[in-house]
């Protein structure tokens, strides 16, 4: 198997990783409700609230990115009772984004070799039926959404780096005819280079997520932020772009539409570099015209003190996001669950990838987890983890989570980078 070493911080941080980085085996235990690897273990449940938040820098700022070895052959994701987890493919590079097409194939972004692949079927034995390259040649591509919404799409749309485009299809093609067609040019260059993207029910919105260009830079001082931070929205056709919610630091990598509610919700990484439990990712529905906080306020109204003093007038509209997650989890792509395999417990909840952390030590994330929403659409704070046991008791990690989907038999099927792998989970109930 590829060794595969990749890292989203910057060159300078990751050339002092060996003289930061914790042992895991002599750091304190963690203080509730913050947790990290160590306690991770499916069926826990986590809740954070506003009022759980540490004051800034209450730790020091870590710099603890993974160093990706290889999976051990006795290394295997971990589910809860009742759930068999297989190995579905490795024959993937670094896959990132993964959509169930309306015909029920497996769209997958190769992000860093500018592939789109499709995978079809499932044997029984857990393997694809089929797979070909879709469209290749791409620009760091990562969204990926079928138009019109429905059983019959004749587009499907792919988010790139630098660039909003779409491909002719009807369902079942597995080769792109021609290329692609130029929609309109997003917000693209230093960090956050994914850009995630869905479309309203109705099919008359695009939605697409843009991080920031920063950790915390003040946009009215760095031009290189503008329209980044937000989640844009657009007509199908690539016209009247604006902004439909701002503050947002990268919900480029996982939106997604409640199926029960017709809103739209997000996954956010939110900034690094407070200490080990600030600032906290989250999982929330997005109002539109609603203000989230980055880079001046975070969770509510409390200050980034880097920017102290910035903005007073924006302190009182900072929303609070619905589930806060575990501070630089580096939370990724979000589905919800609408098959029949899983208990009916489990109907309409979201599942989310959560792709690790760098600015932390010990490390947290690495994991899927599970956000109920009680089957009413709605979360009440609470999370759980769900597949775990990708990061090794020395702390070294073996895989990242990065994309999840429900095939068509309800399965779940989830995208890892470090790995190189797409790994199937289903329930058996035994």
């Amino acid at each position: 198997m590829k060794r595969v070493r990749h890292s989203l911080m910057p060159l300078a941080l990751v050339l002092v990783i060996s003289a930061c980085a914790e042992n895991p085996a002599s750091a304190p235990p963690p203080t509730a409700p913050f947790t990290d690897f160590r306690y991770q273990k499916p069926g826990t449940v986590h809740k954070i609230t506003a009022q759980d938040l540490p004051a800034p820098y209450a730790t020091k700022s870590a710099v603890n990115a993974p160093d990706v070895v290889d999976r051990p052959k006795n290394a295997w994701p971990q589910a809860p009772n009742g759930f068999k987890v297989e190995l579905y493919t490795t024959d993937v590079q670094q896959p990132r984004k993964i959509i169930t097409a309306p015909n029920g194939d497996f769209f997958v972004a190769e992000m860093h070799s500018g592939d789109i692949k499709v995978f079809r079927g499932i044997t029984a034995d857990g393997k694809p039926k089929d797979q070909r390259v879709f469209a290749s040649g791409l620009t760091q591509p990562y969204g990926i959404a079928f138009y019109p919404p429905g059983p019959n799409p004749q587009y499907v749309y792919i988010g790139a780096t630098d660039a909003v485009l779409r491909f002719p299809y009807h369902n079942g093609d597995l080769k792109a005819a021609g290329k692609p067609e130029h929609l309109v040019n997003l917000p693209s260059g230093s960090s956050h280079s994914t850009r995630d993207l869905v479309f309203s029910p109705d099919g008359k919105r695009l939605f697409v997520g843009v991080g920031s260009a920063s950790n915390a830079d003040d946009p009215d001082t760095h031009p290189e932020e503008k329209f980044r931070a937000d989640i844009l929205v657009m007509n199908p056709d690539g016209s009247n772009v604006h902004i439909y919610a701002y503050g947002i630091r990268n919900a480029g990598g996982g939106l997604a539409i409640n199926p029960k509610t017709g809103e739209l919700w997000c996954s956010t990484n939110e900034r690094d570099q407070l200490g080990d439990n600030l600032v906290p990712d989250y999982i929330t529905h997005v109002q539109e015209g609603g203000f989230y906080g980055w880079p001046y306020y975070y969770i509510g109204g409390n200050p980034d003190p880097r920017l102290k003093g910035k903005h007073p007038e924006l302190q009182s509209k900072v929303i609070v996001p619905d589930v806060l997650l575990q501070p630089h989890n580096a939370s990724l792509e979000l589905t919800f669950y609408e098959g029949s395999q899983f208990p009916a417990e489990y109907a309409g909840d979201v599942f989310s990838s959560q792709h690790g952390s760098w600015n932390r030590s010990p490390r947290a994330g690495y994991e899927v987890i599970r956000v109920p929403l009680h089957q009413t659409g709605h979360a009440s704070g609470e999370y759980g983890d769900f597949l775990t046991g990708f990061v090794l008791p020395d702390g070294k990690v073996w895989g990242r989570p990065v994309g999840v989907t429900v095939a068509p038999d309800g399965s779940l099927l989830v995208t890892d980078d470090g790995s190189s792998s797409i790994w199937r989970v289903s329930y058996t109930g035994k």
